[in-house]
């Protein structure tokens, strides 16, 4: 079995769903290989990884209000509030989704069902640069 890694960084201009799906499938073209798993970590507290519909953005908009008012900004109960009022909501958002994701490959082709994308979901409203990394498993 062989490995393949790489680190790739993405700028985020605001709070919300940026798809990497076609970072990921470069990795996974640049590894050559042909079948096995590929594996996306995300290193971070405050942004997350998600698999998501990547059809229509109202499926996104609609995840990203629904969070909001799950976890709203500047609850009075939060104490951690060193970097802004979204800082606890942004941590508490990325414990309920990931920090990683599996994606099969076959024939060096990444299989995301239809609508499927995976995205980097940033939390926090200011821009950051953020890091994710791919690992591809295979033969």
């Amino acid at each position: 079995m062989a490995v393949f890694q790489a680190t790739r960084t993405r700028s985020t201009h605001r709070a919300g769903l940026h798809e990497i799906t076609e970072e990921v499938a470069g990795e996974l073209a640049r590894s050559g290989l042909s079948q096995g798993i590929v594996q996306v970590f995300c290193p971070h507290t405050s942004c997350s990884l998600v698999m998501m519909e990547n059809a229509d953005p109202s499926a996104r908009r609609d995840l990203e209000g629904w969070f909001d008012r799950l976890v709203p900004a500047a609850d009075p109960n939060f104490e951690h509030t060193a970097e802004g009022p979204d800082d606890m909501p942004s941590h508490i958002k990325m414990a309920l989704t990931r920090s990683g994701e599996s994606i099969p490959f076959c024939d060096g082709k990444l299989l995301l069902g239809t609508w499927q994308g995976i995205f980097l979901w940033e939390h926090r409203r200011h821009p950051h640069r953020r890091t994710f990394v791919v690992t591809v498993l295979g033969e």
